[in-house]
């Protein structure tokens, strides 16, 4: 199988903030560590984000913005890019993902799509 130029693998971990969170309050917090790896043969830089986050009761938060959380990083062929983030929603369960807005080192543009994951607080889901 040839390499693609353009290539880029995304990875999240997720994990509940229960000293963050307020279930009585509909807050339900979660802490995300997202890695991006560079799996193509050209560099890229991350640009742009795009989350789509959504809760159980099917309230969708949309987040767009430049880099992630204040860069934008340069990720060489065969290298990784990892930063952690937290979002908040209203119900103890829902999903996110979304997209990188990439520019790889040849000028060519392109969109990195994330996988959708899940926000469960323990027990939640059975």
């Amino acid at each position: 199988m040839t390499q693609k130029q353009h290539d880029i693998s995304i990875t999240s971990e997720i994990t509940y903030v229960p000293e963050q969170s307020s279930p009585e309050l509909s807050r339900y917090v979660f802490a995300y560590t997202i890695t991006i790896t560079n799996l193509g043969l050209i560099a890229a830089t991350l640009l742009r984000r795009h989350w789509i986050i959504t809760d159980a009761n099917s309230k969708v938060q949309e987040v767009k913005g430049d880099g992630v959380i204040g860069l934008q990083p340069l990720i060489m062929p065969g290298e990784s890019h990892q930063y952690s983030s937290a979002t908040v929603i209203e119900t103890p369960v829902g999903c996110m993902q979304g997209s990188y807005e990439m520019q790889a080192d040849d000028g060519i543009e392109f969109e990195a799509n994330i996988p959708v994951f899940n926000l469960s607080m323990p027990n939640a889901l059975h």
